[in-house]
């Protein structure tokens, strides 16, 4: 008699009889027998046809590791679970078969649903009376997680777990079906990933660091053992308590199990058993605040890596989204951050001020020709807890008990997000200077500079001499006189400088600042930079728009690069979890890695070499070209620096803020005192040298044993010939 083939339809429906019988048998392990013949009854053979076929599995949430410069340091991670993707190669092979031993000793001989295992815990259970054996495969398992991480709505992330026969049977169609896709060792490399540990550690490698502070790859036999017993119930066996009886008896029970597979011989068990539970706990520091306490400065360069990833397409299509991807993504980041540079600058900081001053006292300092951050420092100490922290200087906020910002504060100090920044005084005559320049006037334009002088532009507030026009005058009347850009720049003479920019076009000046990477942080700094507005800002040369001392930095670092603007950069390299460099769209529309430097030419060369020879006035140090007239406002500063050393002091009114921003071919570096809590209390002109003395003495300190490098002297169209008064 011959047999007839079973149809297709014939097959699913014996399969399905097959799937529905063994479901009961899973139900009853967990449920009543006749609360489980329920609840499988109610499934039926339509109800498991609309189940998915096929398991998505998403990428599980993985840590970012933050490195400094060296590439080997951690300084602190982000992530939303505490969890680094480690393949099989990483993992020891004793994790490998204590998590087989331990869930699913039948797991390279079944076909992702164990139905002789099924059928055997039922028994098992019947005769316990209560729950002696699980049924859940280790695909079923992993099944299960990834359909927990996968979830995109809060029901999803429930269904995913809920304890009824529907979750049980769609576990087990999707575990057949992956089975069919993935190798068993890929099987086991996800579940060894995406499985819950405790105290906060998903996946093999965060647990082995949690408990024992080591990589997966190095656990001893009864380290993986106690591990893998872990995933069954980790509150249950956790080991960290004072009674670890629980753990113990899991741990060897797993060994057991080990022995009884033939994964390992009976005197590597009792050695095992014999050995007592030692743990080296450690915890993952997470984000900003979990830098090393010895170099808690660190925090504010941290902040600013924050900041920089939220401005990147690269990771996202908006700031939310980027952030997130930064604690789920798993990426390795090395920071710019030059130990060196950042000790000296926090030395020199806090020789000059303390963290319990109100006026904050801030540098940063950039490399010219590649916009890498190599030190963000400030007398602060970068924490959330306040509670110690001295009254506001601003009236409503002491009015209001409110703490102030010193000596303990996360407020991004020294650029990026969330504060507006300083009004940085004369530094900005930069701007002015270089759009001169560029428009053809030279070095040796020579300007009659008056105490007081009336402008072109409206302004009012400047008395009866004035009436509606902007009326500045200079800090003094020894400035009185003719004046080039030599003696200008460094005697700081606002009255030559004003006059530079009616020539000009102050428009030029605030265009030029922008294509040295300012930007406009107030409502009031945005409308005055506008196209109808910014011909007629007078003022803007003496710097009464906000900046931050990042910005500042970043615009003398191009002058000393020869006219290079780069983007101020605080990273060396970023990689994704597969070890590879992330990419992003570079300015010629081809892909380069997020990490390498933007620059282009902002400024001619030509254009910053005449800048920089005027710089040196400042400083003491005195222009290759031409007179600097008879005195500076720095002129200690080069010997302070000990090599070729340019720059620019920066007050503003009633010297609310006192500013400094200072270069060399190699370094550069701006450096502001003022209030955070209230910007009209003012810092005194006896706190004025700070600022000076932190880029000059930092500078000296970071360049220690550095080659000196020499500023090139600009052309004689730069320089200009000598004008008669």
């Amino acid at each position: 008699m011959v047999k007839h083939a079973l149809t297709q339809a014939e097959r699913r429906k014996r399969f399905v009889r097959l799937v529905l019988v063994s479901s009961l048998a899973i139900a009853a392990i967990a449920y009543p027998a006749t609360a489980a013949i329920g609840l499988v009854a109610k499934l039926g053979a339509d109800a498991y046809e609309r189940m998915p076929d096929e398991l998505t599995i998403k990428p599980s949430p993985q840590t970012t590791y933050v490195y400094g410069s060296d590439g080997k340091t951690l300084l602190t991670t982000f992530y939303e679970e505490d969890r680094k993707y480690t393949p099989l190669s990483g993992i020891s092979p004793l994790v490998q078969e204590a998590i087989v031993a331990a869930e699913d000793s039948r797991f390279f001989q079944h076909h992702g649903v164990d139905f002789k295992g099924t059928i055997r815990a039922f028994v098992a259970n019947q005769q316990a009376g209560a729950v002696a054996q699980g049924a859940s495969t280790l695909t079923m398992q992993y099944v299960r997680n990834a359909l927990r991480d996968g979830a995109t709505t809060p029901q999803q992330s429930v269904d995913a777990t809920v304890q009824n026969a529907d979750r049980k049977v769609r576990e087990m169609k999707l575990a057949l079906d992956l089975e069919k896709r993935m190798s068993k060792q890929q099987i086991l490399e996800g579940y060894l990933n995406i499985a819950y540990f405790g105290h906060r550690a998903y996946g093999v490698h965060s647990a082995a660091e949690t408990y024992f502070s080591k990589s997966p790859s190095d656990l001893t036999l009864d380290q993986a053992a106690l591990i893998a017993g872990l995933v069954q119930a980790p509150s249950s066996y956790d080991p960290t308590g004072s009674d670890q009886g629980a753990a113990l008896n899991r741990r060897n029970y797993v060994i057991d199990r080990m022995q009884q597979l033939e994964y390992i011989s009976p005197q590597e068990a009792k050695q095992a058993k014999a050995t007592p539970i030692t743990l080296h706990l450690s915890t993952l520091g997470k984000d900003c605040v979990s830098v090393p306490a010895d170099h808690n400065d660190y925090g504010f360069f941290c902040d600013e890596l924050k900041n920089w990833w939220s401005q990147q397409p690269a990771f996202g299509s908006n700031p939310d989204e980027r952030l997130e991807n930064l604690s789920t993504g798993g990426y390795s980041i090395v920071l710019s951050l030059d130990p060196k540079t950042q000790a000296a600058a926090m030395a020199r900081t806090l020789s000059a001020s303390t963290v319990n001053d109100p006026f904050a006292l801030g540098s940063v300092f950039v490399e010219p020709g590649t916009g890498l951050i190599k030190a963000m420092a400030v007398n602060r100490k970068y924490s959330l807890d306040t509670s110690a922290n001295g009254p506001s200087t601003s009236p409503d906020n002491r009015a209001a008990n409110v703490k102030g910002n010193y000596p303990n504060t996360v407020t991004p100090l020294l650029g990026g997000g969330g504060i507006n920044g300083y009004q940085a005084g004369s530094t900005f005559k930069l701007f002015t200077m270089l759009a001169a320049l560029e428009k053809g006037m030279t070095l040796n334009t020579k300007i009659y500079s008056p105490m007081t002088i009336k402008t072109q532009y409206l302004g009012g507030a400047g008395g009866s001499a004035c009436g509606i026009y902007y009326c500045p005058s200079n800090a003094s009347a020894a400035m009185t006189g003719y004046q080039t850009m030599w003696s200008g720049w460094g005697e700081s003479v606002n009255t030559y400088w004003i006059q530079v920019e009616e020539r000009v076009g102050a428009q030029n000046a605030v265009s030029m600042a922008e294509r040295l990477g300012l930007t406009w942080h107030t409502d009031v700094d945005r409308e005055q930079a506008s196209a109808q507005k910014a011909p007629g800002w007078g003022s803007f040369t003496l710097g009464v728009a906000d900046t931050t001392p990042l910005e500042m930095a970043s615009a003398y670092a191009a002058i000393a690069a020869d006219g290079k603007y780069c983007e101020p950069m605080p990273v060396l390299a970023v990689n994704g979890p597969d070890g590879k460099p992330v990419m992003t769209k570079g300015a010629d529309g081809t892909q380069v890695p997020v990490a390498a430097p933007r620059c282009h030419q902002a400024v001619s060369q030509d254009v910053a070499r005449g800048a920089v020879d005027a710089m040196r006035c400042t400083t003491g140090y005195n222009a290759a070209t031409g007179p600097c007239g008879s005195w500076s406002t720095a002129p200690g500063a080069y010997g302070a620096a000990g090599r070729p050393f340019a720059g620019k002091t920066g007050t503003t009114d009633s010297t609310r803020a006192a500013w400094f921003a200072g270069i060399t071919p190699q370094l550069a570096g701006a450096s502001f005192i003022a209030d955070p809590d209230e910007p009209a209390n003012a810092v005194g002109d006896a706190q004025s040298e700070k600022p000076v003395d932190t880029v000059a003495l930092t500078i000296h300190d970071a360049l220690a044993g550095v080659p000196v490098a020499n500023f090139t002297p600009p052309p004689p169209n730069i320089v200009g010939t000598p004008q008669t008064g």
